[in-house]
Order: structure tokens, then sequence, then C-alpha cells
């Protein structure tokens, strides 16, 4: 396969939040900006990071996800408790906001990543399943591996198989409601996906998310959160969401790092003012950890033990440079297993730097699991293998973005590099890579317009075919 071209460019990402509002393109009030440390789409805010101003939120957990008062609240320094604010100086208690996600894609080949020529099985076990994906869910063009046997290691797929095909990828509904009298902020995500199979076609109302959260003291950067919310591990679950995403697909590593989790998380920052920095800790106990719904099932523990979760954070936040780096584990019970002493782990690391109108951000993950001691269950379905498990992967990306003054509110450029090394026990090891280029045009207020194109390369045990991808997507948020 010839190699795409790999651009060392792209626009700096808007941090996503869970709970705070979905806009694309629109651009944070000063004041919000102050908050967050961030101007629009991730860049720094005049003066962030001095003493007199420090940013008030690690990118980890920026607005409500950090320990922050729930919005119009006024703190009081050196005080602890809340205090309510003037009626006048608050949003609305409750918000509804959302977005939708339309898009074109196609895959080469069949849409899948399976060979014809390659017999074994399971069949998913020797290659790479996720690789051709169309949407910022990582939903792939086809999964259908024909008569082969496959065990679950599956994403879910939009169904259009090789053909090129307009998508309806997410219809997104959020409700936030932050009572006016209390530190207390309840958010539900509500997601449409319509897909067709060969099954016929297919609607699903899915809760991506439905949490309360707590901020205690008003002079604490403290969240207390208890639902189904973000992971903790790394930061590509910042940019889950198509609207929040500056390019379109997610990472090859993202499977194992970005699932919603279900359960109970606490987030806490402690600045320092006078050395331009922070550090951060955020911590979860889940039913299933950090995998996406397909490999780990969510909405029940069926061993009874949580997993637990952690990233510990640091940041610098000089004027002209940010720089963030962040480490994260994760340990506990297989929730694809009704035993508990069958475990998972992972440890993670995790970079960014922004200078001006450009990010670098880079990511690895290191994971493995324990060999089951029966049958598995996982939102597919129940599977018949429960095979040892390990990889290790990572991307680095890059991206440049300029704001600008016309109906064109920005133009962005990016590129990303993913690597994964990955092998089931009993069956040979398989090493994938991937290039990613493409761009984003955020037009008016509220609409983004993207353009991708994955160029996928099987390096080691799995066979060549032709699973890249070009892919577009058109969001608009309310």
């Amino acid at each position: 396969m010839n190699v795409l071209p790999f651009l060392l460019l792209v626009s700096p990402l808007a941090l996503a939040q869970e709970g705070a509002p979905a806009q694309t393109a629109q651009a944070p009030s000063a004041q919000e900006q102050t908050a967050q440390g961030q101007g629009a789409q991730g860049q720094p805010a005049q003066g962030q990071g001095s003493p007199e101003q420090p940013a008030q939120g690690e990118a980890q957990e920026p607005q409500a996800d950090a320990g922050q008062a729930p919005e119009g609240a006024v703190s009081a320094p050196g005080q602890d408790g809340y205090t309510p604010p003037d009626a006048a100086a608050i949003q609305p208690a409750l918000r509804i906001m959302g977005y939708v996600d339309l898009g074109w894609a196609k895959a080469g080949g069949d849409g899948t990543s399976f060979s014809p020529t390659d017999q074994r099985i399971p069949a998913d076990y020797g290659v790479d399943t996720f690789a051709p994906a169309v949407n910022s869910r990582g939903d792939v063009a086809s999964t259908n591996a024909g008569i082969r046997f496959t065990n679950g290691f599956l994403p879910f797929s939009v169904g259009i198989g090789g053909h090129g095909s307009f998508l309806i990828n997410t219809v997104d509904l959020d409700v936030r409601y932050t009572p006016p009298s209390a530190p207390l902020m309840f958010f539900a995500r509500l997601q449409g996906l319509p897909r067709f199979s060969g099954q016929g076609q297919s609607n699903t109302l899915l809760v991506e998310q439905a949490f309360a959260r707590w901020v205690p003291f008003s002079s604490q950067e403290l969240a207390i959160t208890a639902g189904k919310s973000d992971s903790v591990f790394g930061i590509e679950y910042l940019e889950n969401e198509a609207n929040l995403r500056t390019g379109i697909t997610p990472s090859l590593i993202a499977r194992y790092t970005t699932g919603q989790g279900l359960g109970l998380k606490a987030f806490y920052r402690l600045q320092f003012p006078k050395a331009w920095s922070a550090v951060s800790l955020n911590v979860s106990a889940t039913n299933g950890g950090n995998m996406v719904s397909p490999l780990a099932p969510q909405s029940a523990s069926l061993t009874g033990t949580p997993t637990v979760s952690a990233r510990l954070g640091y940041e610098l936040n000089l004027p002209q440079i940010e720089v963030k780096l962040g480490v994260s584990a994760m340990e506990g019970p297989r929730n694809d297993q009704s035993q508990s002493s069958v475990r998972h782990r992972a440890i993670g690391g995790d970079a960014r730097v922004l200078y001006g109108p450009l990010e670098v951000r880079g990511e690895v993950v290191r994971l493995s699991e324990d060999e089951g001691s029966g049958d598995k269950v996982n939102d597919l379905g129940p599977q018949t293998v429960a095979s040892g498990f390990d990889v290790f992967g990572g991307y680095v990306q890059a991206a440049l973005g300029f704001a600008l003054p016309e109906v064109v509110k920005r133009v962005s450029v990016y590129g990303r590099y993913d690597r994964r090394h990955a092998q089931f026990q009993g069956f040979g090891p398989i090493t994938v890579d991937r290039f990613t280029a493409g761009a984003r045009v955020d037009v008016f207020d509220a609409l983004a317009l993207k353009g991708e194109v994955l160029k996928n390369r099987e390096l080691l045990g799995a066979p060549n075919v032709d699973n890249d991808v070009v892919t577009t997507s058109l969001v608009f948020s309310w």
C-alpha cells in the first residue's frame, strides 16, 4: 500500500465536557474563557495561566466537570460552602441543548478488515475490526464476516459495506438542570442512532450519559459525580462527541479508554499560581472500566465488584504556551465475566502542548486481560471464548487552526498517526497502523463541516486488505 502523506497540522480542538453545552463552533464568552482557561476551539485565553488570573480547570474536567461551582455560582475565597448568586446573573436553571451529526462515507473493499482468503477463526482475532471507522462514535462501515465465526471483538456498524452512503450518525439531545439554590447539577444525554443491517432497519435510543454532580465547596475545585458519565482515563474521551471533536474518527486505542462508565467519580484540582501550575486527580469506580460498550457492558455489574480508574495530571499554564501531562491506570474484574477473580488492568500516559494556534497531543496505553473461566457476554450478546488479551498502542496528533471574522468562523487542518500491537492468548500477534488527515470549517456559530481520509495498514499478522476510508461530517448544534 502507498503511504498517505501525514499532515503535521490540525486545529486545537474544543475540549469536551460532560454536562456542558454542546456547541460546535460557538466561541465561549470572555467569562467562560477565563473560567476554562480556553479560548474558542482550544485556544488559550488572553492572559491565561497568569498568577493574577490562573486557568480554572485542567482540560481533563473543565467547567462543570472541574470542581467548580455551577454556572452563576459566586465563589467566596477562603470560605467553605455555597453562596447563591444574584438571580439576574445566572443562566436558566433548565437548559436543553444538542446536535445532529450527518455524514457521507465510503470504505474500500467490502467495508471490513476481513480477507476472503483468511480462514482463521475466530475471524475477529486475526484482524483489526475497528480500523474502517466512519464516524465519531467509531462505528465501522461493516462487520460482516460471512460464514466465519466471530467472538464479539467487534465495533458497532453502520451496515454500508463498501458502498458510499449518506448517514445519520447521531441525533443528540442534552438536558441539564442546575438548581439555583444548591451546588448541584443534573445532566442527561440521549442519542438516537438510526442504523441499517442485514436484519433490516434498527433505530436505537441510547442513554449515553445520566448523572448528578455535587460541588461541595465554592473555594475548592472538588466535584463528586454519581451516574453514567465520561471516562477518566487519558484525554481522548474529552472529544467523544462529534460536535466537540476536531476531526471525525477516534484513534485506534479509543476503544480501550473512552467508554462511558456507570458508577462514582471524584475530581480534585489544586492550583499553584506563583508557579503558573496546577495538579489534578480524577478517580472513578464503575461497572466495567473504560472500554467502549461493545467490548465491556456498563449498564450492570456482572461480578459485583467495580473497576477502579484514575488519572493524575500536571499542567503548566504560561501566557504563551500550555503543557499538560498525565498518567492513568485502571484495575478490576473483567465485566464480561461473572467471576471477579478474572481481572483486567491498564496503564497509560498522555501529553498536550498548545502554542498559539498549534496543538500537539499524544497518548499511549498498555492493557491486559486475564483468560476467562467460561463464556463471555458483552453488548453484542453471549460469546463463546474468553481469551486472555494484551495490547499496546498509541497515537500522536497535530492540529493547526485559524479564527476568521466572517461567516466562516474558523478553518482547521489536522493529522494523526496511530499504531496498535495486540494479541489474543493462543493466537498470533497483529500490528496495524493508520494515517489520518482532514479539515474542518466552522460556519456561523453552530455548523461544522468536516472531511477526513483514513489510510489503514496491516504490518504484521493480519492479511492486507483494502479498508481505507473517506468520510465526511456535517454537525449542527444548538
